[in-house]
């Protein structure tokens, strides 16, 4: 078998998503997500211009000599737009492997580690009152877990919380970042009562997951972490930026609040010494942006072997077929923790074909040859691409901080 030719769809069905589809001789066809949020057309250049004339008349079952060609092969190695390009065309080529053999993914990773995956969701909310309430929602469609996020007094807009009209959506149409203004004292203070009223409304048969989205410095992370034992979070999640990996042996020493990081990472680089130091408890890094499949494997063992379990990054802006390769990734590991899941838009599940199923807060995977997934062309060319960029953070006085 060899491949024959490669394309990149960039379609906005809900919202911008980048696809990559490659054909072989035999007419089997992958699919890989190369979204990349606001900077989709990066990745999308990269893929025509550099890595897709490098793969014509190749074997799509020599996945890992693929790979380490697109890694060490540009020497210019690592860094979001390589790795989601990278990502994408591997995940595309399992997709084609398992369709060639007529199995699912999962089983040429291992095969079954578990039955059922546990996914968790999103709630927010304008205040406490309205956060409640909309935790109430999720619990009653059968999440078990939940990420709770809400708005802070004082504070006009803030991570997480999207208008009334919609759901949240961080990526904004336009020519340049809207810009959102932050003040960690507020959020310290507010948080705690917070989670003490959901605990109070909806007991301790729940999972509460919270995401401070690297606003914190380590010390403050210290004290946030300790504040919230008594409400025993599955997760407190991006406490500080993750550049200066030992700022989380400071946070590790004050809390026993499991901790989560790495949504924003590419690489096992990234995440070796948080792992083998033991200062986390859950590894976010996803298939698409962690350069895909093969290297995912390779950070699961290695977090295997220091208690540490998979929470892959997976919000709605990432198309479904991320969502479905780490799936397949979860279900034939052992260290598999939670996988993040947002639902998505009508229009993007029109575009998108996903065969497996979500149910009472768990996914069961298809049996469906590959991933299971696909991208149905002519609906999602319905939607062209519109520029849209993630919001940038200020502190009160003008500074820029982290988003």
């Amino acid at each position: 078998m060899k491949i024959t030719a490669a394309k990149v769809f960039v379609n906005s069905p809900g919202r911008n998503f980048v696809t990559v589809m490659i054909e072989t001789n035999e007419g089997i066809v992958g699919f890989g997500d190369a979204t990349l949020n606001g900077r989709e057309l990066a990745v999308s250049s990269y893929l025509k211009e550099y890595l897709i004339p490098c793969l014509i008349n190749r074997d799509p079952f020599d996945t890992e000599d693929i790979w380490h060609y697109f890694y060490r092969g540009v020497y210019w190695r690592r860094g979001a737009v390589n790795m989601t390009a990278i990502g994408a065309i591997d995940m595309a080529l399992w997709d084609i492997k398992g369709k060639a053999l007529g199995v699912p993914v999962y089983k040429l990773l291992g095969g079954k580690s578990r039955q059922k995956l546990l996914a968790y969701t999103h709630a927010q909310g304008k205040n406490i009152a309205d956060t409640i309430e909309k935790v109430g929602e999720k619990l009653a469609i059968g999440y078990k877990a939940v990420r709770v996020q809400s708005g802070i007094p004082g504070l006009e807009k803030i991570y997480g919380i999207g208008n009334e009209k919609r759901t949240y959506e961080p990526a904004i149409q336009g020519e340049r970042p809207q810009e959102e203004s932050w003040n960690t004292e507020k959020y310290l203070n507010f948080v705690p009562s917070l989670f003490g009223q959901i605990r109070q409304n909806y007991g301790d048969g729940v999972h509460l997951l919270h995401d401070c989205h690297h606003r914190l410095t380590p010390i403050e992370a210290a004290r946030l972490g300790k504040e919230l034992e008594p409400f025993k979070l599955f997760w407190l999640e991006d406490t500080v930026t993750a550049e200066l990996q030992k700022d989380f042996e400071l946070i590790r020493k004050h809390t026993t609040t499991p901790l989560a990081v790495g949504e924003v990472f590419n690489t096992i680089y990234d995440c070796q010494y948080l792992i083998t130091q033991q200062l986390i408890d859950y590894i976010r890094m996803t298939v698409a942006h962690g350069g895909g499949i093969t290297p995912m494997m390779k950070v699961a063992s290695l977090a295997a072997l220091y208690h540490i379990k998979t929470g892959c990054h997976g919000p709605s802006d990432l198309s479904p077929i991320n969502l479905a390769a780490c799936l397949h990734f979860g279900m034939a590991i052992n260290n598999f923790g939670i996988q993040e899941y947002m639902g998505y838009t009508e229009a993007t599940m029109k575009a998108f074909t996903f065969e497996h199923m979500f149910s009472d807060g768990y996914f069961e995977l298809s049996d469906k040859p590959g991933l299971g997934v696909g991208l149905n062309i002519d609906e999602a060319e319905k939607h062209p691409y519109k520029k849209a960029y993630l919001p940038i953070n200020r502190l009160e006085d003008g500074t820029l901080y982290h988003w």
